[in-house]
């Protein structure tokens, strides 16, 4: 049985904000961009995460690079958010 490789990447926008994801998984694109990134490769990945299988992992890689700039500013924005979002919280944690 052949696998359509188009119906492995999919979004919706109530899930994952819109992100592009693994299909039946919340495993987004960008998240497999960012351990890709960080240096783990596609059989790693799968062995961190088995539900996932090597098409899931190599679909979601071809995705990101033919979309890199979209999801490149999408792991820009959720960075700038996390920084802003922790220095509201040692605002509000430091004593008066």
């Amino acid at each position: 049985m052949s696998v359509d490789i188009g119906s492995l990447i999919v979004s919706s926008p109530d899930m994952k904000h819109g992100r592009s994801r693994i299909a039946g998984t919340g495993i987004t694109v960008q998240r497999i961009a960012i351990w890709y990134k960080l240096g783990y490769g596609p059989e790693e990945m799968v062995r961190k995460y088995p539900h996932l299988t090597l098409a899931h992992v190599h679909a979601a890689l071809a995705y990101y690079h033919a979309n890199q700039a979209e999801i490149e500013a999408g792991i820009a924005a959720d960075e700038a958010e996390y920084e802003r979002l922790e220095r509201e919280y040692v605002t509000i944690r430091q004593p008066a």
